[in-house]
Formats: C-alpha cells, structure tokens, sequence
C-alpha cells in the first residue's frame, strides 16, 4: 500500500500552470466541505491549512451535531429547517461519529419569557433569555416540526415536575417541569474533516491537499506556498474560495482585497473527569439557562462530562484558550444546576477555546449574532485575475448543505454541470457501515477474524475510525495491534503507524489532537507521548532533534492551550482517586 504523505509529496513538484481550477484557503469543515464537493464534480482543487486539517475553529465546537433550538426566537426558520435536515443526514452518513442525544430542557416557571420571545422575534437584540414552560413546549413542537423531513429521532417529550426529577435525579427541585428532545453529538469531529479532505483526494486524483502549508505571496494571479519542510510551489487558480473562518479577513488582505466581514464570539468548553455526573446523565445532555440567562450545556463525552459554552466578543483567534473566569463560571453554573454532586478544579482534565466565524454584526448581545452562513463574491480586479468567495458564518451541522450552495456558485462560474450530490453519501469510515445489530455483529465477526484480534478489539475500532478499522487492522506493519501505548491503552501501535503514514500527518500535534482524541481523552502520558513520537519518526523520517521538538510543542501546546500538564500517569487517572 503506497504512503498517501508519500504520494502527495511527490506530486507537488509535478504541478504546471493551469493544473489547479479552484484553490481553498483553510481546511475547517467548511473548506473540507467544499473540498470534497468540487472534487466529486471533476474540479481539480487545492486544499491549504497554514495548521492542520480541522484545527481551528472546527476542533472546538460544543461537539454538537443541532438543529438549533434557540434559533428559533430570532424567527431563523430556514436556518433551523436546514440544520435539522443535515443533522438527520449527519447520522445516516456518518454513524461512526455521529450519534442520538437526547436532550434535557429543565423548566423553572410557566410563563416566563413570552414577551420578551415576540420582540425577540420582531427584531429587538435586548430582549431578556427567560424561557417558561409554554414557551418551550411551542419551541419544542417547533423544532418536531422541522425536523421532521427524513426523521430518524423521536419527537419531544413534556414532563411535569416529579417525572422530571425522576429522570435527571440531580437537578435542582426548583424546577417546574422538563423537556426531553432529540439532537446529535460528534464524537470525533476533527477527523471528521480529515476523512472529508480524504474523501475529495479520493474522488478527484487530480485535486491535493495541503497542510502545515502558509501562502506566502499573492501576485498577478500567481498564489505562493511554502510547506513546513521548506518546499515552496506556485499555482494559477481560475477561482478562489476563502474558508479562513475568524482569520478571513487577514487572507483578503494578503490577497489584495481587503475586508471586514468577521464578528467573531469565543466559546470555551472544559472537560470534568466526574464518572457519578456522567452515570446520572444516563446518555442525555442537559441544556440549561445559566443564572445570568445564557445557555449552557452539559453531557457525557467519551466518558468524561463536557460543559459549555461562552460567547464572548473576541478577535485573537492565534491565541484563543479558556480562561480562568470561564472555568469558574462553568463549575458554578453546574453546581446551581445539580446541587447534590460535588464540583472543583481538581475534576478539570482538559479546557479548550475556538473562535466563531459570526458575521460582522452591532447586536448588543453575542448569542443574538446570526449563525447563518453567506458567501460573499469579490470580482476579478488589476493584478486579481480571479474572484474570491469567502465563506463567512455557518455552523459544525450546515457544513454539507454549505458547501453544496458554494460548489454550484463555482460550477455556474466555471461553466461545468454538477455530477452528484453529497446529500447521501457516506463520509470516510462512514462508508458501508453495518446498520443494525445483527449487520454489525457480522462485520465484527469477519473483520476480527481476518485480522486475529478478539471482537470486542474489532468493535472498539469500529467505533473510533467506522469501516476503516478494516484496513487499519490489516496494514502491513511492523507494529502489532497488542503493542499498545503507555497511559492510553486503549489505542496500539499499529493504529498509530496507519496514521503517521497514511493519514497526512505532519506534526505530531496532527496524531494526538486531531486524528485520534488521546488528548481530549486525558490519556496522554508523557512516556506515551515519547512512544508515538518514536512511532510517526520512524514513518515520517524524523531525526532525534526534530522528534524532541515536536514532543516539546504537544506538551507546551497542552499546557498553554489546553490546562493539561503531562505526567508520567494519565491526567484523568491523577484526576480521580475513583479510576485508580
């Protein structure tokens, strides 16, 4: 099997002009998207990250796949109606990262917050957040509504106050009532965008992608990159498509078309290693009015419990991480929340930061910013042969139906019809996934006994990369799959060589961030951390001084963005007395 890093090095030196129709400037999900979708229609495209594919704004979502409930007080009708569709397409085309969740809506009065909905409604960015139990249940009946076109959820539930308490144990008794809705989490939603870039290569093998990779000059139509081993290259696009999220303007400006079309908010998450919170949760998430009116949410991920978010005004995305004072707000929102469970720092594994995209906007609150998405044109001008579109907006869900409204703007440019839709296919591992018990008990039994792992291993994989735990499983290394990794055990040698040599890995940031979820998992340790690195050396060619810096970066990175110090034992076992 031929190393894709391998493959792809090899073909840039052999671009020529006229190679490239379509070059996308960040690799988000929304550039992913987009990527994918004009390599399915025989676009050759270029794909740039100045960082790793899904490592900016797509790595720190709420890990939320929604129809967005709250949107419907602004009356985003249309915007409610489309994440609704392409989360119910989310869940059939990628059910290896995608999953139900139902959802928790705790009711402290009856009436409240009608008013203060209808100037909402009509246009008012000062109407107070209060939400009674009359208000939620049309918002929940709203939000049926909507999401019934290919439903794959059942409707919302009403509880009065006892049932309420019954399901969620642990919420405050001053609560009134409950509602019980269905939306959707992402386990893995940065190799999400990995697999979409995969999927575009894979379709197109005239289209490339590049990451660690910066442009270095825009002149006369001539776009400059420069990898991050030094190797530069030029191309000629016909078009290009601005997906730089919350650094959108800074790419106009460096290609000569300076703008202000970013607004950008900051969400913060944080991690809490609190196995009785996630046991009480039993598989829900709780979405919640925090005391100062914002929304909060809090539901188990990966076995830990994941609470946010904020929405602050914000416009350093370089340096963007979770402060102090948001972490104090998180655990004081959850103990007013569930009063009978005990909340401090030490349960703290893991915070991180991400700016919004947010259109530009005057609202004198963040939460009432749209979370729509447009696409604004800029001609061709002297010294600018090509448009650019810039992709401002959107959110984690729309991506696909995102990227289908921009690919039909670039094939009416370019004059080509569009071949197929992406409405019903399948994303990377997604692809051939056993539906139902008895399919998946099926594909467990073949693949674990190809491969002469246990069932449960074979699972286990399927869970984490889809279907392509098969190829995984049967790659021709000279690791195994019962070497495993200090501190994570759960996770092998074998999976991490597939990844360092197949999965366009260029830092070792690329393997514990994005292509796997060790880090946000807490399960790194400083000697597994010294075992993977030794792995992707060995594939990428590193030296022992490269190896050294690329371990110093994920640690400082880890501390500097993310509040985890490594030690020689996992950050979560050191977290809970009860795990050891």
């Amino acid at each position: 099997m031929t190393d894709r890093t391998a493959d792809l090095k090899q073909r840039f030196p052999q671009l020529q002009d006229g190679d490239v129709d379509v070059v996308i400037l960040g690799a988000g999900v929304n550039g992913a998207g987009l990527f994918r979708d004009l390599s399915l229609q025989g676009i050759n495209c270029l794909i740039v990250d100045k960082s790793d594919f899904g490592s900016g704004t797509s790595a720190a979502p709420s890990r939320l796949i929604h129809g967005g409930l709250k949107y419907l007080e602004t009356g985003e009708f249309g915007l409610v109606a489309q994440s609704a569709l392409e989360r119910n397409l989310l869940l059939k085309n990628a059910p290896h990262c995608v999953e139900a969740l139902p959802t928790f809506v705790p009711i402290f009065s009856w009436t409240r917050g009608i008013w203060a909905a209808l100037r909402t409604l009509t246009g008012s960015t000062t109407a107070p957040r209060s939400r009674g139990a009359l208000l939620i249940k049309i918002g929940l009946a709203l939000y049926d509504f909507f999401g019934s076109r290919n439903r794959v959820m059942p409707r919302h539930r009403f509880l009065l106050k006892r049932r309420a308490l019954k399901e969620m144990p642990h919420v405050t008794p001053e609560i009134v009532a409950g509602g019980i809705y269905y939306d959707a989490k992402i386990s893995r939603p940065e190799r999400l965008v990995y697999e979409l870039v995969n999927d575009g290569l894979e379709a197109n093998k005239a289209s490339l992608a590049a990451n660690s990779t910066r442009l270095v000059s825009a002149a006369d139509g001539l776009l400059t990159f420069q990898r991050a081993d030094g190797y530069a290259f030029s191309v000629k696009p016909k078009l290009v498509v601005n997906a730089a999220g919350p650094w959108i303007d800074h790419v106009n400006a460096a290609l000569g078309a300076p703008t202000h079309l970013i607004g950008g908010t900051k969400g913060s998450h944080i991690l809490l290693d609190h196995p009785e919170l996630v046991r009480s949760l039993n598989g829900h998430m709780i979405y919640f009015e925090a005391d100062d009116g914002r929304i909060c949410l809090v539901y188990g991920y990966l076995g830990q419990a994941l609470v946010g978010s904020t929405d602050i005004p914000c416009d350093d995305p370089d340096n963007v991480r979770c402060e102090e004072p948001e972490i104090d707000y998180f655990l004081d929102s959850v103990r007013s929340l569930l009063p009978s469970l005990h909340f401090d720092r030490d349960q703290v594994t893991y915070s991180y930061s991400g700016i919004r995209p947010l259109p530009a906007s005057d609202a004198s609150s963040p939460g009432l910013i749209s979370r729509d998405h447009s696409a604004p044109v800029f001609e061709p001008q002297t010294g600018r042969p090509f448009p650019i579109i810039s992709l401002v907006g959107g959110k984690w869900t729309t991506f696909r139906g995102f990227a289908e409204e921009v690919s039909d703007t670039v094939l009416a440019r370019l004059q080509i019809r569009r071949k197929t839709s992406t409405e019903r296919l399948a994303i990377g591992g997604g692809r051939d996934f056993p539906v139902g018990a008895n399919e998946r008990a099926r594909w467990i039994k073949s693949v674990a006994a190809k491969a002469g792992v246990e069932a449960s291993r074979a699972d286990e994989l399927l869970g984490r990369y889809g279907t392509t735990a098969a190829a995984i499983l049967a790659y021709p290394s000279t690791y195994s799959d019962s070497q495993r990794i200090s501190g994570a055990q759960r996770y092998s040698a074998l999976e991490i060589d597939w990844i360092a040599r197949q999965e366009m890995v260029v830092h070792l940031s690329d393997i514990v961030f994005r292509r796997t979820t060790m880090a946000i998992e807490g399960l790194l340790t400083i000697q597994g951390l010294r075992e993977i690195g030794a792995i992707a050396a060995a594939a990428l060619q590193w030296d022992a001084q490269r190896l050294a810096k690329e371990i110093d970066d994920v640690v400082v990175s880890l501390s500097k963005f993310h509040g985890q110090t490594l030690s020689e034992e996992s950050v979560r076992r050191a977290a809970s007395p009860a795990a050891r």
